[in-house]
């Protein structure tokens, strides 16, 4: 198993040189995600080509857990079909609650580095921010 420092390593980088963090002002889809409890607020945009998420991206502002989870979900799906994106998103959200088997996890790559945040209730909300505005952006289209 990878150390705990690794990680962090992992959330700390998504954070300060997200990826994904920046507009898409020719996305078809475009959802907010709003944690009330603290605070954190994105807009999710997405690029479709047919059922293939070609594009991504958000802005906003939240904690370093809701932007670093949104920037490493959108990682994963850019370049998946909705179906994939969903799957993830329903493994990423079983493995938050605890109940995720090793090879689930494994197939979650970097959004394991979240796996400890089951661990503290508080900051669950903003680690499935981005995940559950995804599954209400995709959910409504289809």
């Amino acid at each position: 198993m990878e150390s705990r420092s690794f990680y962090n390593e992992i959330l700390t980088e998504h954070n300060i040189h997200p990826e994904f963090k920046h507009d898409l002002p020719d996305a078809d889809l475009v959802l907010e995600g709003v944690n009330p409890n603290c605070g954190d607020d994105i807009f999710l945009k997405l690029k479709l080509d047919g059922d293939e998420i070609v594009d991504g991206a958000f802005v906003g502002d939240g904690c370093a857990i809701s932007q670093a989870s949104a920037d490493i979900m959108l990682g994963m799906i850019v370049g998946k079909k909705k179906e994939e994106a969903l799957h993830l998103g329903e493994l990423f959200l079983k493995m938050i609650k605890g109940e995720a088997s090793d090879k689930e996890i494994d197939e979650l790559e970097e959004a394991s580095a979240l796996k400890d945040i089951s661990h503290m209730p508080a900051r669950v909300k903003c680690a499935v921010l981005g995940w559950h505005t995804l599954e209400e952006m995709l959910n409504d289209e289809v």
